[in-house]
C-alpha cells in the first residue's frame, strides 16, 4: 500500500525499554518520483580509506550489500573518534541507529581501494542524519550513497539527551546545505 509504513519496536536495554523508530516506507523510485544519482566527491566533507577484504565479495563477484552498511558506521565512527568526541567505551553518550537506506550505482570489488565520503544532512537536538557516499579509489562519482540516523542517548538509561557540545562542534562542520 503506497504510503503506508511498518513501526517497529526494539528493545533498547535490559530492563525492556522500547524505542519506536520511524515509519519505513518505500523509495522514491518505486514511488514514481526521480529516481536517486550518483553524487560527486565534492558534495562530502570529510573522507576515510576502506580497506575491502576477500570476504567482501559475494557470489557474484562483487560487495555484498550488507558491507556498505558497516562501512557506512565505520566511516562515520572513524572520524568521531579521529576528532576526539566518541568514547564508545567509556562515554556517557551514545549513538543508536534508528534508520538506513543505500542506493547503488556501480559494483566494487576485492581488491578495490575504497573511500567513503561524509556529510551531516540534518543536525537536530539529539539525532543526526549522516550521509555516506561510497567511493572507488580515484573516482568522482559515488558506487553507493546512503543515510543513517543516531539517535544520542544517555549510555545507562538509553533516553534521548541532547547531543554534547564538542560533538555538536564536528558534526556542524560536516553539515551540507
Amino acid at each position: 500500500m503506497k504510503g503506508q509504513g511498518l513501526t517497529m519496536f526494539a528493545p533498547m536495554d535490559g530492563d525492556g525499554l522500547q524505542a519506536t523508530m520511524p515509519a519505513m516506507t518505500s523509495s522514491p523510485s518505486s514511488q514514481g518520483g526521480a529516481r536517486p544519482q550518483a553524487q560527486p566527491r565534492s558534495s562530502y566533507r570529510a573522507f576515510h580509506p576502506i580497506t575491502t577484504r576477500w570476504s567482501d565479495n559475494d557470489v557474484y563477484g562483487h560487495v555484498n550489500n550488507v558491507i556498505y552498511y558497516s562501512w557506512f558506521d565505520t566511516a562515520v565512527n572513524a572520524h568521531l573518534i579521529e576528532q576526539g568526541v566518541l568514547d564508545f567505551q567509556g562515554g556517557d553518550t551514545i549513538g543508536l541507529v534508528v534508520e538506513t537506506q543505500c542506493n547503488y550505482f556501480a559494483s566494487l570489488a576485492y581488491p578495490q581501494k575504497v573511500e567513503a565520503g561524509i556529510r551531516v544532512a540534518r543536525l537536530g537536538g539529539s539525532s543526526v542524519r549522516y550521509e555516506v557516499g561510497i567511493f572507488a579509489e580515484g573516482s568522482d562519482s559515488t558506487a553507493a550513497a546512503g543515510h543513517f540516523v543516531h539517535v544520542y542517548v544517555d549510555a545507562a538509561t538509553r533516553r534521548p539527551k541532547p547531543l554534547p557540545p564538542a560533538l555538536r562542534a564536528v558534526l556542524e562542520a560536516l553539515v551540507v546545505s
